[in-house]
């Protein structure tokens, strides 16, 4: 199951503050912030979807993630590679690589990860 836009926007609230109420939410986001309505409905959906749960503490609730940040973006970018790049990473790198305006520098940082990966091999 993907997430929204929206839902990963708030998403990625939760996962950086790790447990949060409401008001934590709220506060995370620039202005203008949403409605508490709005958050509320991304909540429960994002509940329904199985993405974060909650404690109920008196009459609040404490969210935190069910997900991994990690996971969700990995199952996303081998879909991407799957879907956009015909299941072929070297595809993905040649295209990452040359539309991106990579500078020297972060082309040879990326080179090393890919080095330190084959050593690992």
């Amino acid at each position: 199951m993907q997430l929204s836009k929206t839902e990963e926007e708030l998403m990625n609230i939760i996962w950086k503050q790790k447990k949060a109420f409401m008001k934590d939410l709220l506060d995370a986001y620039p202005e203008p912030k949403p409605a508490t309505t709005t958050i509320a409905t991304l909540l429960k959906r994002m509940t329904d979807k199985q993405f974060i749960a909650y404690k109920s503490i008196g009459r609040a609730r404490e969210y935190y993630p069910l997900v991994k940040k990690k996971d969700y973006f990995s199952k996303h970018v081998n879909g991407l590679i799957k879907n956009f790049f015909n299941d072929s990473a070297g595809q993905f790198a040649s295209f990452f690589t040359q539309e991106t305006n990579l500078s020297k520098e972060e082309l040879e940082d990326l080179k090393k990860v890919i080095d330190e990966q084959l050593k690992k091999k």
